[in-house]
């Protein structure tokens, strides 16, 4: 296999929560730290009970390591001399610090506990000196500090780096489309008649010093503080003698979700904001958000950038890994090349320039007529098929043979699949003291949960072949089809899933070529909605011979490093725009044979 495709195919761990009483899972994988250390990549990833390791950035195997503090959150690993050093999240007590010589072969050992942190970044300079940034909160910023290399304590005291601005940067509002909805918030809604305009304060019953063992003081500041973006998931990339800090915001459950850079000319600045921001957003497509991430080379120079991708329906971090291209511009922007975001990408063996990528392979089954064995009440066979991940058919039960079929509307050259399956309904009953973390909620699932299925292909619907048998744990499953094949049907056929799970896929995807024409080229206008959205408007798909556009933009002609999938519509909103800057926009359309680009134009501040 010589491609991969968003979200990485990787053995996502159940997460079985305990939560008042009411029991449900999920699968996660997020906050992702890549590494390359002694010929090897490692990717660290929250709630996986252990790390995953590749020789290529396409093939990853998984190295349990349930020691390694497997329930605190965002995981970095750097590389400090002949060692890879670790550390994770902890709030209420100081954080271990640990490290190996030889991840694969030598246990992860303690060697100091500084002070409590959130989301850490460790940074070795050019010039020998240590730096750990941090931070998590809608209440307060990145923090940066250098640290002791021989006893990691901090030296001097921690520096405020970058503060969240969401009046002014449309990527950090928190919400769905960047729309910032405090009354979703039972907090705010339980708080809101005891607050007081004049004074900004709430204002607790007579006699009443506190709520929740909360005093008044904390609860205004909980108050004032929704609706605001996290800011969050520091790492730290020196490129060019230039020291670019990155960070993640507004929060992980929205579309929006997003990796903003800050450069300075030191370690622990001053920063300036990089005026093409958001560098990472995946704001439309199958899946969407891109935050949280880091960004490396590799070894043969090249960048990419490992983020987190949200589906968040079970539950908030209910998230995935993606990979991207990365790079930095002549002028020393640091950007990704997201374009078709999750469709399959081929990682060259040598030197490569991301900004040339355009997607070798089409989505050929979006919208296509699908039927299945049977359904459950209220799903629909469509649903596998509408490029969206939050959404899924489901089986009406859980007998074995259980299939799903999209009819492509006429043969074509199929070269890859990807079977993504959901998770629902699931309960299992623990003992007490299964429940891992600090709070007694989570149950990472430590034993690999195999699921069984075969993907067919058919030219006339009664004919099948095999395409690929597959027993292994996998909720993303990815599988190139060497050579291609020539194909009208493709059928997934289900048997055993993890705990007796019915059927369950939010996407069916096909890739390949249609073997007709690419689309006319869109007729697009753009109009600016206050500082931070604008909308931008085509022709219908129709008189195109369309699938759908791709929007790209940024702040320059030559700088269009942001971008937005839409299918089945003649408008979008973009809703991560920087107040004051002027944009330039192009709009691609595309189809089952390739894209057509659209010409370059303004947008005004």
């Amino acid at each position: 296999m010589n491609t991969y495709c968003n979200p990485l195919d990787l053995p996502y761990r159940y997460q079985h929560m305990n939560e008042q009483g009411r029991r449900y899972a999920f699968r996660e994988g997020a906050d992702p730290t890549l590494v390359y250390f002694k010929g090897t990549y490692y990717l660290f990833v929250s709630m996986s009970a252990g790390f995953f390791y590749s020789d290529d950035l396409l093939h990853w195997s998984f190295h349990a390591d349930p020691d390694l503090l497997i329930y605190d959150y965002a995981p970095d690993v750097r590389q400090v001399g002949e060692y890879l050093y670790f550390c994770a999240s902890r709030r209420s007590e100081n954080c271990p610090i640990l490290r190996s010589a030889d991840p694969l072969h030598e246990k992860f050992k303690p060697v100091a506990a500084p002070f409590p942190f959130w989301d850490p970044d460790l940074f070795l300079d050019d010039d020998g000196r240590l730096y750990l940034y941090w931070g998590c909160t809608n209440t307060q910023p990145i923090w940066g500090v250098e640290l002791d290399r021989e006893t990691l304590e901090p030296i001097g005291e921690k520096t405020a780096l970058i503060h969240g601005d969401p009046e002014h940067l449309g990527y950090e509002r928190p919400g769905e489309n960047g729309v910032v909805d405090k009354e979703s918030s039972v907090m705010y809604r339980s708080l809101a008649p005891l607050f007081d305009p004049e004074t900004r304060t709430l204002k607790l019953p007579e006699g009443v010093t506190d709520l929740g063992g909360y005093p008044v003081e904390a609860l205004t500041k909980i108050f004032l503080a929704v609706g605001q973006p996290y800011i969050e998931g520091a790492f730290m990339t020196k490129h060019g003698g230039k020291y670019y800090l990155q960070y993640a915001c507004p929060g992980t459950q929205y579309n929006t979700y997003a990796d903003g850079v800050y450069v300075g000319e030191s370690p622990l600045g001053p920063f300036t904001r990089q005026a093409a921001n958001p560098f990472s957003a995946v704001t439309g497509g199958f899946l969407t958000g891109a935050g949280h991430g880091s960004t490396i080379a590799d070894r043969y120079g090249n960048y990419w950038h490992a983020a987190t991708m949200r589906i968040s329906v079970n539950h908030d971090f209910e998230r995935r890994v993606g990979l991207f291209p990365a790079g930095f511009d002549k002028d020393g922007v640091l950007y990704c090349n997201q374009n078709f975001a999750s469709y399959p990408h081929r990682i060259p063996a040598g030197r490569f320039d991301p900004a040339d990528w355009q997607p070798e392979w089409m989505l050929l089954s979006c919208g296509k007529a699908a039927f299945a064995s049977s359904t459950a009440a209220g799903s629909d066979p469509s649903l596998a098929v509408d490029e969206n991940i939050r959404t899924w058919w489901s089986a009406a039960d859980a007998a074995p043979g259980q299939w799903l079929t999209v009819d492509l509307g006429r043969v074509m050259d199929v070269h890859a699949v990807q079977v993504n399956l959901a998770d629902q309904d699931i309960a299992l009953d623990l003992p007490p003291e299964a429940y891992g973390d600090d709070r007694h909620t989570r149950h990472i699932e430590l034993e690999p949960q195999i699921s069984h299925y075969a993907i067919e292909a058919s030219t006339d619907g009664e004919h099948w072949a095999q395409l690929v048998s597959v027993a292994r744990e996998c909720s993303n499953g990815y599988y190139e089809v060497e050579n291609g094949v020539a194909a009208r049907y493709v059928r997934l056929v289900g048997g055993q899933l993890p705990y007796g799970q019915v059927l369950r896929v939010s996407g069916l995807r096909v890739f390949g070529r249609g073997g007709g024409a690419k689309p006319a080229p869109a007729q697009a206008s753009a109009q600016r909605r206050g500082g931070l959205d604008a909308i931008v408007c085509w022709q219908p798909l129709a008189a195109m011979g369309a699938q759908g556009v791709n929007i790209r933009y940024g702040i320059a002609p030559d700088k269009l490093y942001l971008s937005h999938l839409v299918y089945g519509a003649s408008e979008a909103a973009l809703t991560t725009l920087t107040a004051g800057q002027t944009y330039y926009i192009a709009v691609d359309s595309f189809n089952e044979n390739g894209v057509t680009p659209g010409p370059v134009f303004a947008l005004q501040a």
